[in-house]
């Protein structure tokens, strides 16, 4: 996918995400993978936490779903170098098993992940509701319509691949400086731009990816800051997801954020993941690195 080709969208974008999604395996428990030719010089977090629970779910029976995992972002991944993922069996038992999968460049560790799978049972059943009075993703303007206004602002993201439709109801944390207003909440609807195979690993990992896409923006939401000049830049320090219910990331879900603090340069964010109909298909917490421009 040539830079000169532009910013690639729906199908054809999503087609390259299961490409990068789509590990070679060099050994009984190891496998590589690869970065998008187009994108920023750093490794997108979303991208190794899913390509490592990929290789942790490729050792597993598939009868097993993956229901959380834990991982922790030591270095900065070069995206023009591919990664290498080694898996340890860490235990199979009667209905759960689980994974550490690491992720090296360079012969380093860059991340590693703890994650685990659960053969489906029944049980109790309960959820919170989903926030109320939430615009559907129709109504809401896309990512580009809302950036539109800030070309300059753009940087990478005008020509990066986008495999995601991300909606956000309010203003996202790539406008400029003073165009953002304080909001205690972050709602932002996303879903893959076209169809995903149904293998429930891949769309489990593809929520992985979309997961870290915005996260970590509602801290700023609380302050109505942004990122780059101007603002603040940031990176991902560690992240967990649980997965609760069967979804499809190919299909709309609201991502509802919030972030309860932050402090010594470091901000906590929150979310829950409902779908249309209000379905809790998954929650996420992650801890990042905020730090002023220029401070």
């Amino acid at each position: 996918m040539p830079a000169e080709s532009g910013p690639v969208s729906g199908q054809a974008a999503v087609d390259y995400l299961l490409e990068v999604l789509d590990l070679a395996r060099t050994g009984p428990a190891a496998f590589r993978g690869i970065s998008p030719k187009v994108g920023p010089q750093r490794v997108f977090g979303g991208q190794v936490a899913g390509q490592a629970l990929v290789a942790a779910g490729r050792t597993v029976d598939p009868e097993r779903l993956v229901h959380s995992l834990h991982g922790y972002f030591v270095r900065p991944g070069d995206g023009s170098q591919p990664i290498d993922y080694e898996v340890e069996n860490i235990r199979d038992g009667r209905s759960f098993s689980v994974r550490r999968s690491v992720a090296y460049q360079h012969g380093k560790p860059i991340f590693f992940m703890s994650a685990s799978f659960h053969r489906p049972e029944e049980g109790l059943e309960h959820q919170a509701p989903q926030p109320p009075d939430v615009p559907a993703p129709d109504a809401v303007p896309t990512m580009a319509q809302r950036l539109a206004r800030y070309p300059e602002r753009l940087g990478v993201w005008a020509v990066i691949p986008r495999p995601m439709d991300v909606r956000y109801v309010g203003e996202p944390g790539l406008v400029a400086p003073g165009d953002r207003p304080a909001d205690p909440y972050q709602r932002v609807w996303i879903r893959v731009d076209g169809k995903l195979p149904d293998d429930p690993l891949l769309h489990a990992c593809v929520l992985t990816y979309a997961s870290d896409l915005t996260l970590l923006d509602s801290v700023l939401s609380v302050h109505g800051e942004v990122w780059g000049p101007g603002g603040v830049a940031g990176a991902s320090l560690d992240h967990a997801l649980w997965f609760h219910r069967p979804f499809r990331a190919d299909e709309w879900f609201l991502y509802d954020c919030w972030s309860p603090s932050a402090a010594g340069g470091r901000g906590l964010a929150t979310g829950r993941m409902f779908t249309r109909d209000g379905r809790h298909i998954a929650s996420a917490v992650q801890e990042g690195l905020v730090r002023r421009i220029g401070g």
